[in-house]
């Protein structure tokens, strides 16, 4: 993962894991690199986190352990370029992170396409709590009867129920909050790719801060010590 880079791995981990964890701007880093004896410019820190990011996060995926069936989905607003994009996110009834996905527009393709990775990936819940969104209500039955006719295994699948609540739905709304606090320091992305892969690193962080990996949750793992793991 790390061959023929110029700097040594531990400062690329470093790097990345300090920018997608902490309120830090790129320039930040540099500076902090600078008082250590290491010159890095804020342009590599970026490409670092670019470049690394989406690998450690699929690596991060096949230790994920499972989410409960009970789900609660979402979407949050992000700016990139001064124009508003969505963050779609779904948490289980524990808190643990089930899927996210990043999308230009807000709408029932992009509600669909979120659920669909979500589904493949996880499952059927048994379970989604929403506010008072219809085109998440209309994604979700569209993707379920979808999934039950599509499903081979001839058991008799029952329907996800669906429970619109907005005062349910208030335990994603506080999960956000972790996501936003990240990533208001940054003042705004610049382009559409780099906010999906640093998106996708910050929840990678928050995931690993809820003990997901299925070699942390028992173990009691420290940020450092998981991340270091993945790359290893």
């Amino acid at each position: 993962m790390f061959k023929g880079r110029h700097f040594d791995q531990s400062v690329i981990l470093l790097c990345v894991r300090w920018y997608l964890a902490y309120s830090l701007s790129l320039r930040d880093l540099e500076e902090m690199m600078a008082e250590r004896g290491i010159s890095v410019d804020h342009a590599t820190v970026h490409r670092w986190t670019v470049h690394y990011a989406p690998l450690l996060l699929e690596r991060f995926n096949r230790h994920k352990r499972p989410v409960s069936r009970k789900w609660h989905i979402d979407e949050t607003y992000i700016k990139v370029r001064g124009q508003w994009r969505y963050l779609y996110r779904a948490i289980d009834s524990n808190g643990d992170t089930v899927e996210f996905w990043f999308s230009e527009r807000r709408n029932l393709t992009a509600a669909k396409r979120f659920l669909r990775k979500a589904l493949k990936r996880h499952g059927r819940p048994e379970r989604i709590v929403i506010d008072g969104s219809q085109t998440n209500r209309e994604a979700i039955l569209s993707c379920d009867t979808t999934d039950r006719l599509q499903d081979r295994s001839r058991r008799q699948l029952k329907p996800v129920r669906i429970r619109r609540s907005a005062y349910l739905n208030n335990r994603i709304e506080q999960d956000h909050r972790a996501i936003k606090r990240r990533i208001r320091p940054m003042l705004g992305f610049k382009s559409t790719s780099s906010a999906r892969v640093i998106l996708g690193g910050i929840e990678m962080i928050h995931m690993m801060r809820k003990q997901q990996a299925k070699y942390a949750c028992n173990r009691q793992l420290s940020l450092v010590e998981q991340f270091n793991r993945l790359a290893a």
